[in-house]
């Protein structure tokens, strides 16, 4: 553990009205109750006012607004860890706003994912964003966990019908993203990181 929480922003990911997304996160949530190392902020696009997929119940902000009021908050932190589902083999167009409008405060930080679909469990969607973060110079983590059939894993109690496989496959990704976290907490702070092009 490190010697300060590392302080870690939850991306919600989805912005459409009826989404499973907030059955997730609060899973999500329950599992870093067991990780006191992080200290947890949670950006959620449907709130933040990041674009609009298709009708919604929440008033979008001005883009610009939402961009910065989100970036001190991004800026922040140590780690990222995305909650996203899978639209048409990739991941939602809200989500990419985020990303797009926020540059140096992904460099140099690690990012997981939590993914949520129909059979192939959200994981094409992150298979794009890992190239996505490559290009921001930020680092993934190997480990995931996907949920497949999302509906399916999740009881009417909001609750994980197999909890047991799913809290092991969510520390394997916390104890590795916190890994990361860490060393390159320690990188930045001793030397920072100025990659030689940030793109256009």
């Amino acid at each position: 553990m490190t010697e300060t929480p590392l302080r870690l922003v939850v991306i919600v990911g989805s912005h459409r009205a009826g989404r499973f997304a907030p059955t997730v996160s609060r899973w999500l949530l329950g599992q870093l109750e067991q990780h006191p190392e992080y200290e947890v902020d949670v950006v959620d696009v449907a709130e933040a006012g990041f674009g609009v997929e298709g009708p919604s119940p929440t008033a979008s902000l001005p883009t610009l607004e939402a961009a910065g009021a989100s970036a001190p908050r991004m800026e922040a932190a140590d780690a990222f860890l995305v909650v996203t589902p899978e639209y048409n083999h990739s991941y939602p167009a809200a989500l990419k706003s985020l990303i797009d409008w926020h540059r140096t405060q992904w460099m140099a930080k690690p990012v997981g994912f939590v993914s949520y679909g129909g059979r192939s469990g959200g994981l094409r969607a992150v298979e794009h964003l890992r190239q996505v973060f490559a290009e921001l110079h930020a680092v993934t983590v190997r480990d995931t966990v996907s949920f497949h059939s999302a509906h399916e894993q999740f009881g009417p109690d909001g609750e994980p019908v197999e909890p047991e496989g799913l809290a092991s496959a969510a520390k394997a990704l916390l104890d590795q993203l916190g890994w990361w976290a860490g060393a390159l907490r320690k990188a930045r702070a001793e030397k920072p990181y100025l990659p030689a092009s940030t793109g256009v």
